[in-house]
């Protein structure tokens, strides 16, 4: 990808961001916000030369809200999920990229949700109000449940968050497998090499028997298995042409 290519985004992403704040100021019911997030999705996709192939979406109801949980390889999952999942919502996101000049502060002011992942007690606020944005406005949320980007593109271990915020809000788990993202923008690079993003939405998981810690384990390793055989299913059909 061409340098002039990349320069187009960065500014695409000051002009979304500049336009995200201002929707965020005016209009705290976010409608502004998320269609504002489709817009930049699109663009940062477009501009990227990426493709999508979505498969899944039959199993969800769009009128419902979620918690997704996604593996993460690419700054372009990020794009990505946001055009692909239908519902309304919001990003659980590090701290650290909130003091990222207009883009930072406009994911601060929006819908999202930030997390201090060295700070307990700050977490677990995080956890409360990602709670009360999903019970009060029907919003789904989104997380990562590798924490960060995995670097080789493989499916990294998960950590418990999200599935201790699904022990406490009680609303269904959808596993979500991104594969050929990795290879169009991997972690540590900034040349974004053209291509296909498959996204794959799973069968929405119900999270009310979860009882105890073990039940949350139980289910993070059934999650990332799922988003892993998936992520397995897509590789062969890219090796055979399909």
């Amino acid at each position: 990808m061409s340098y002039f290519k990349l320069f187009l985004i960065i500014i695409y992403t000051i002009v979304n961001s500049i336009l995200a704040l201002l929707a965020a100021l005016i209009d705290r019911s976010f409608y502004l916000y998320f269609k504002i997030s489709k817009l930049f999705s699109w663009g940062i996709l477009f501009l990227g030369g990426v493709k999508l192939k979505i498969t899944g979406l039959e199993n969800l109801d769009k009128n419902k809200a979620y918690i997704f949980v996604s593996n993460h390889s690419s700054q372009f999952d990020i794009p990505t999920l946001q055009f692909a999942i239908q519902q309304k919502t919001s990003i659980v996101y590090k701290k650290e990229l909130g003091r990222i000049p207009l883009f930072g502060w406009q994911m601060r002011l929006g819908p999202y949700i930030m997390i201090d992942r060295e700070n307990v007690e700050s977490a677990v606020k995080s956890i409360e109000l990602a709670k009360k944005v999903m019970s009060e406005k029907n919003i789904s949320i989104l997380l990562f449940a590798e924490g960060t980007r995995s670097k080789t593109g493989e499916v990294q271990p998960f950590k418990r968050g999200a599935f201790y915020l699904a022990s406490r809000v009680g609303f269904p788990i959808v596993p979500v497998s991104i594969s050929g993202a990795e290879k169009i923008l991997p972690k540590g690079k900034f040349m974004i090499k053209g291509g296909t993003i498959n996204v794959h939405f799973e069968k929405p998981i119900l999270t009310d028997n979860i009882k105890n810690r073990k039940d949350e384990i139980d289910l993070m390793e059934k999650v990332r298995e799922i988003i892993i055989a998936h992520r397995e299913v897509s590789k062969q059909k890219i090796e055979e042409g399909n």
